[in-house]
Protein backbone atom coordinates (compact mmCIF):
# COMPACT_ATOMS: atom_id res chain seq x y z
CA UNK A 1 0.00 0.00 0.00
CA UNK A 2 1.35 3.64 -0.93
CA UNK A 3 1.58 5.80 1.34
CA UNK A 4 -0.98 8.49 0.00
CA UNK A 5 -3.53 4.67 0.86
CA UNK A 6 -2.09 4.41 4.24
CA UNK A 7 -2.36 7.83 5.39
CA UNK A 8 -5.90 7.64 4.31
CA UNK A 9 -6.72 4.25 5.67
CA UNK A 10 -5.35 5.33 8.69
CA UNK A 11 -7.53 8.62 9.16
CA UNK A 12 -10.07 6.58 7.82
CA UNK A 13 -10.17 3.76 10.75
CA UNK A 14 -9.92 6.87 13.08
CA UNK A 15 -12.67 8.61 12.31
CA UNK A 16 -14.62 5.48 12.13
CA UNK A 17 -13.93 4.42 15.75
CA UNK A 18 -14.70 8.14 16.98
CA UNK A 19 -18.18 8.60 15.07
CA UNK A 20 -19.38 4.98 16.02
CA UNK A 21 -18.11 6.12 19.94
CA UNK A 22 -20.51 9.17 19.75
CA UNK A 23 -23.11 7.64 18.23
CA UNK A 24 -23.05 4.62 20.74
CA UNK A 25 -22.31 7.50 23.54
CA UNK A 26 -25.90 7.30 24.97
CA UNK A 27 -25.60 3.26 25.46
CA UNK A 28 -24.09 2.34 28.65
CA UNK A 29 -20.64 0.35 27.57
CA UNK A 30 -22.51 -0.88 25.00
CA UNK A 31 -19.73 -0.38 22.29
CA UNK A 32 -18.10 -1.22 18.61
CA UNK A 33 -14.77 0.45 19.05
CA UNK A 34 -13.77 -2.81 20.64
CA UNK A 35 -14.67 -4.83 17.91
CA UNK A 36 -13.57 -2.40 15.31
CA UNK A 37 -9.98 -2.25 16.94
CA UNK A 38 -9.80 -5.83 16.83
CA UNK A 39 -10.39 -6.19 13.05
CA UNK A 40 -8.80 -2.97 11.85
CA UNK A 41 -5.46 -4.94 13.69
CA UNK A 42 -6.29 -7.77 12.12
CA UNK A 43 -7.51 -6.16 8.46
CA UNK A 44 -4.36 -3.07 8.61
CA UNK A 45 -2.12 -3.92 11.05
CA UNK A 46 0.79 -1.01 9.91
CA UNK A 47 -2.09 1.65 10.22
CA UNK A 48 -3.75 0.60 13.66
CA UNK A 49 -1.31 2.96 15.81
CA UNK A 50 -2.13 5.52 13.92
CA UNK A 51 -5.59 5.20 13.77
CA UNK A 52 -5.31 5.13 18.04
CA UNK A 53 -3.33 8.21 18.57
CA UNK A 54 -5.95 9.99 16.37
CA UNK A 55 -8.60 8.40 17.98
CA UNK A 56 -7.59 8.41 21.43
CA UNK A 57 -6.34 12.68 20.53
CA UNK A 58 -10.42 12.84 19.24
CA UNK A 59 -11.59 12.02 22.38
CA UNK A 60 -9.49 14.03 24.45
CA UNK A 61 -10.16 16.89 22.45
CA UNK A 62 -14.34 15.78 22.73
CA UNK A 63 -14.70 15.00 26.08
CA UNK A 64 -11.66 17.07 27.74
CA UNK A 65 -8.05 15.44 28.57
CA UNK A 66 -9.24 14.11 32.19
CA UNK A 67 -8.01 11.30 34.07
CA UNK A 68 -10.20 9.10 32.11
CA UNK A 69 -8.19 9.78 29.04
CA UNK A 70 -5.00 8.76 30.22
CA UNK A 71 -6.36 5.54 30.38
CA UNK A 72 -7.16 4.99 26.63
CA UNK A 73 -3.55 5.58 26.23
CA UNK A 74 -2.98 1.96 27.30
CA UNK A 75 -6.70 0.26 27.37
CA UNK A 76 -6.43 0.62 23.41
CA UNK A 77 -3.24 -0.32 22.68
CA UNK A 78 -3.32 -3.51 24.75
CA UNK A 79 -6.63 -4.46 22.91
CA UNK A 80 -4.77 -3.92 20.08
CA UNK A 81 -1.99 -5.63 20.54
CA UNK A 82 -4.17 -9.20 21.81
CA UNK A 83 -5.66 -8.89 18.23
CA UNK A 84 -2.31 -8.51 16.35
CA UNK A 85 -0.97 -11.57 18.70
CA UNK A 86 -4.37 -13.68 17.34
CA UNK A 87 -5.24 -12.17 13.81
CA UNK A 88 -4.49 -15.66 12.14
CA UNK A 89 -7.61 -16.73 13.97
CA UNK A 90 -10.70 -16.03 12.06
CA UNK A 91 -13.64 -17.85 14.72
CA UNK A 92 -16.36 -15.47 15.55
CA UNK A 93 -16.50 -17.68 18.70
CA UNK A 94 -12.70 -16.79 19.50
CA UNK A 95 -13.30 -13.44 18.65
CA UNK A 96 -16.34 -13.20 21.12
CA UNK A 97 -14.82 -14.33 24.24
CA UNK A 98 -11.92 -12.33 23.81
CA UNK A 99 -13.79 -9.23 23.03
CA UNK A 100 -16.02 -9.99 25.93
CA UNK A 101 -13.17 -10.55 28.85
CA UNK A 102 -11.71 -7.36 27.18
CA UNK A 103 -15.49 -5.85 28.32
CA UNK A 104 -15.51 -7.27 31.54
CA UNK A 105 -12.20 -6.20 32.14
CA UNK A 106 -12.40 -2.60 30.71
CA UNK A 107 -13.28 -1.27 34.41
CA UNK A 108 -9.96 -3.36 35.90
CA UNK A 109 -7.61 -1.96 33.29
CA UNK A 110 -8.71 1.78 33.31
CA UNK A 111 -8.61 1.50 37.26
CA UNK A 112 -4.84 1.48 37.02
CA UNK A 113 -4.34 5.09 36.03
CA UNK A 114 -6.06 5.78 39.43
CA UNK A 115 -3.57 4.27 41.04
CA UNK A 116 -0.74 7.08 41.31
CA UNK A 117 -3.61 9.65 42.52
CA UNK A 118 -5.43 7.54 45.26
CA UNK A 119 -3.27 4.39 45.82
CA UNK A 120 -4.62 0.72 45.76
CA UNK A 121 -7.76 1.72 47.83
CA UNK A 122 -8.51 4.50 45.12
CA UNK A 123 -8.10 1.84 42.34
CA UNK A 124 -9.82 -0.91 43.89
CA UNK A 125 -12.99 1.15 44.71
CA UNK A 126 -13.33 2.58 41.04
CA UNK A 127 -13.26 -0.82 39.80
CA UNK A 128 -15.41 -2.55 42.36
CA UNK A 129 -17.82 0.42 41.71
CA UNK A 130 -17.80 -0.12 38.12
CA UNK A 131 -18.12 -3.66 38.21
CA UNK A 132 -22.16 -3.59 36.74
CA UNK A 133 -21.21 -1.44 34.05
CA UNK A 134 -18.70 -4.19 33.50
CA UNK A 135 -20.95 -7.00 33.25
CA UNK A 136 -22.87 -5.16 30.61
CA UNK A 137 -19.71 -4.16 28.82
CA UNK A 138 -18.97 -7.58 28.32
CA UNK A 139 -21.65 -9.12 27.40
CA UNK A 140 -22.65 -6.72 25.17
CA UNK A 141 -19.06 -6.78 23.15
CA UNK A 142 -19.73 -10.47 23.08
CA UNK A 143 -22.69 -10.22 21.41
CA UNK A 144 -21.57 -7.55 18.67
CA UNK A 145 -18.66 -9.85 18.35
CA UNK A 146 -20.54 -12.76 18.21
CA UNK A 147 -23.09 -10.86 15.68
CA UNK A 148 -20.72 -8.57 13.28
CA UNK A 149 -17.27 -10.42 13.27
CA UNK A 150 -17.55 -12.07 10.31
CA UNK A 151 -19.38 -9.87 7.98
CA UNK A 152 -16.76 -7.00 8.88
CA UNK A 153 -13.83 -9.35 8.65
CA UNK A 154 -15.22 -10.50 5.25
CA UNK A 155 -15.67 -6.71 4.41
CA UNK A 156 -12.00 -5.47 5.97
CA UNK A 157 -10.53 -8.65 4.55
CA UNK A 158 -12.04 -7.34 0.59
CA UNK A 159 -10.85 -3.57 0.87
CA UNK A 160 -7.19 -4.92 2.29
CA UNK A 161 -6.82 -6.97 -0.58
CA UNK A 162 -8.16 -4.66 -3.11
CA UNK A 163 -5.84 -1.73 -1.65
CA UNK A 164 -2.61 -3.93 -2.26
CA UNK A 165 -3.61 -4.08 -5.88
Amino acid sequence: MNKVKSITVTALMAAILFAVQIILSGLPNIELVSLLVILFTIAFPKNIWGALAVFCVLEGVFYGFGTWWLMYLYVWPILALTAYFFRKNNSPFFWCVVNGAFGLMFGLLCAFSYLPIGGIPMMLSWWVSGIPFDIVHGISNSVTALVLFKPLYSALEYIARELKK
